[in-house]
């Protein structure tokens, strides 16, 4: 008995490594059309979406490379190079957000943003005649979620003059709208840095952090389907010598690592996890001293055996053995949202509107 071409590409070609199923295309017409369609996309990605497939990707300069990981040790395995498809005259490009094997990044040095998937290597420039879509890497702040009707879009929040500015781009209409987007006027000025957006169900979370006078330290929860926003405070810890909270979306749960300063030259690290409107205590590390300020704002990684790392590039530099196994996940964050690479998942979520 023979199975039914929707059978064989939704039963079977779903379950395909992202690079094999689009290789399927060439079979046939109806495969190609089944395979093209959105709804290939989403039970693709669906199945995709594991932990295990979870991979690092990191560019230096106008070099990009995958590292697959190995969960129990935290290695890295054999990377494979990715050919950037952008327009001439690349530089470079900086990572803002991931979702679903897609990169919101921005171009070096015309600051266009772009939705890229490195896996299909198809991209969508997003940026308008009118100045939309383009990106300050000292005043803005990207987020990217995926709306309804599978619409990815891209949260841009502007910061000129005192006065903050959002707009969201839809992957299905292919335009920009602006919202209001009403935080302190203090936010919008220089004095304060704003992080990247962590999803975590429907929310995007932004930490603002003021470190050079009174230490204000807060976050901004962007709600995507009422497009409010309000305020949450920092855990309780210390006001003094605060340094920048990292947001992590660890099992749908948001989860901040926290570091701060004790005893003028040690350092201490605590991970919070949000539960409502308050923060819990996960776990704390001991005082350390003389580690570099560049390590603790680098990425960690929470590894399957309740061990957790601090990493600076492929090489792992500290571990914590955590009293309890809260994780029992992969998790890279910090600077793979920022300007080293992202978390990588290979799906063939496309850049563009699929009907």
């Amino acid at each position: 008995m023979s199975l039914g071409v929707e059978v064989i590409v939704f039963g079977i070609l779903t379950r395909l490594p992202a690079k094999q199923a689009t290789r399927c295309k060439i079979v046939c017409k109806d495969w190609c059309a089944l395979l093209s369609t959105r709804a290939f996309e989403t039970s693709h990605c669906s199945r995709s979406l594991l932990p295990c497939n979870q991979k690092t990707l990191l560019t230096r300069l106008l070099v990009c490379f995958v590292y697959p990981m190995d969960f129990k040790t935290g290695a890295y395995g054999t990377p494979t190079n990715i050919q950037f498809p952008f327009p001439p005259g690349l530089k470079g490009i900086s990572t803002l957000a991931h979702l679903d094997g897609l990169l919101c990044i921005s171009l070096q040095p015309t600051n266009d943003l772009v939705l890229w998937n490195p896996t299909t290597t198809k991209y969508k420039l997003l940026s308008t005649p009118t100045g939309q879509g383009l990106y300050n890497n000292v005043n803005d702040a990207v987020g990217l979620y995926k709306g309804p009707a599978d619409d990815y879009n891209v949260l841009h929040i502007k910061r000129t003059t005192g006065v903050t500015t959002a707009h969201i781009y839809s992957r299905r209409l292919g335009t920009w709208r602006q919202i209001p987007f009403d935080t302190k006027p203090e936010y919008a000025t220089r004095m304060f840095i704003w992080s990247h957006g962590t999803l975590c169900g429907n929310t995007l979370y932004f930490t603002i952090t003021e470190e050079w006078d009174v230490f204000i330290n807060v976050v901004i929860a962007f709600n995507t389907i009422t497009e409010k926003i309000i305020e949450i405070p920092f855990p309780s810890v210390p006001p003094s010598s605060v340094y920048e909270g990292v947001l992590a979306n660890v099992q749908d749960s948001l989860q901040m690592l926290l570091m701060t300063t004790s005893g003028g030259t040690k350092k201490k690290a605590d991970l919070w996890t949000l539960n409502g409107d308050r923060w819990d205590n996960l776990f704390s590390t001991p005082p350390v001293t003389r580690i570099p300020f560049s390590t603790w704002v680098t990425f960690t990684h929470f590894m399957t055996n309740g061990t957790w790392y601090f990493m600076s590039g492929p090489k792992k530099l500290y571990e914590f053995a955590t009293e309890n196994n809260p994780l029992d996940r992969f998790y890279a964050g910090n600077w793979f949202q920022g300007d080293i690479g992202a978390i990588f998942t290979e799906t063939l979520v496309s850049p563009t509107h699929l009907n």
